[in-house]
């Protein structure tokens, strides 16, 4: 079943994303050789307990931290671990807070120092098709709509492999709700957008092939030829006109970009 939230609903979902991406600019902060992405996790849900919310992701069907932290060919899922990051590590870092009955859920993608041209192209290239398909987040298309433009962009544009296993969602009280909102398929096919619906648009795009397996913990969700991958997410409200983002990536971005001279050192 399709939910679809009243305005005043819609503004405590838009604090709940603005808590996440401030908890992801908190993050982004950090992020530097020789920090442990343990480390990371920790940081996000002391911010999280701060700001009286919990992380949605903690205990999720046994989801063991708040954060799923994917470094290099980890596209999704990632476990947090002790191992500590490098210059030319790309680390993507999802994060879900619930709070006064509702979540929020944002992604973001970031390089540490000294990364290839083709790795900081795939990460332009699959923040840029997260617009594109925001685009297309109207009343009256369909998340076929959203979906085609992800993939026309992102895989018959730049050649890059577009994730089949995993999808965005629908947001609300519960985590994961209907519809379902892929990064691939057909124009006009799959639920209708309708007003007052919120969606998770998440594209996760790999450098090379599509295809992705299950790391041994059982979460992490690698590429299958150990290429790197990228994932952005934005929380995005169905209304007149064209879409309203609930989620913000202003912060993370000044702190992605305060560190740029931090990461040139290393």
């Amino acid at each position: 079943m399709i939910h679809y939230k009243s305005k005043a609903e819609i503004e405590l979902m838009r604090a709940n994303s603005l808590l996440v991406c401030d908890t992801l600019a908190v993050v982004a902060a950090a992020i530097k050789p020789g920090v442990t992405t343990l480390q990371l996790d920790k940081i996000a849900e002391t911010f999280i307990k701060d700001n009286q919310a919990t992380a949605s992701f903690k205990g999720y069907h046994g989801f063991p931290f708040a954060c799923c932290i994917s470094v290099n060919d980890a596209v999704v899922h990632g476990f947090p671990t002790n191992a500590e990051l490098v210059s030319g590590d790309v680390i993507s870092v999802d994060v879900g807070v619930y709070k006064n009955g509702f979540h929020g859920d944002s992604a973001y993608t970031f390089g540490i120092g000294e990364i290839g041209e083709d790795i900081k192209k795939l990460m332009r290239v699959t923040k840029e098709s997260l617009y594109k398909g925001i685009e297309k987040a109207t009343i009256g298309n369909r998340t076929g709509d959203i979906a085609y433009a992800i993939q026309e962009y992102t895989e018959k544009l730049h050649g890059y492999g577009v994730v089949r296993d995993l999808v965005g969602h629908g947001l609300g009280r519960s985590l994961h709700e209907e519809p379902q909102v892929p990064n691939f398929g057909k124009r006009g096919t799959g639920a209708k957008l309708k007003e007052g619906l919120v969606i998770a648009i998440e594209p996760m795009i790999n450098l090379g092939t599509k295809d992705v397996y299950y790391d041994k913990d059982g979460w992490t969700i690698r590429t299958a030829d150990g290429r790197v991958a990228a994932h952005y997410e934005h929380d995005v409200c169905i209304q007149k006109g064209k879409a309203d983002i609930l989620s913000s990536v202003t912060a993370m971005e000044a702190a992605e970009n305060a560190n740029v001279e931090l990461f040139s050192d290393y």
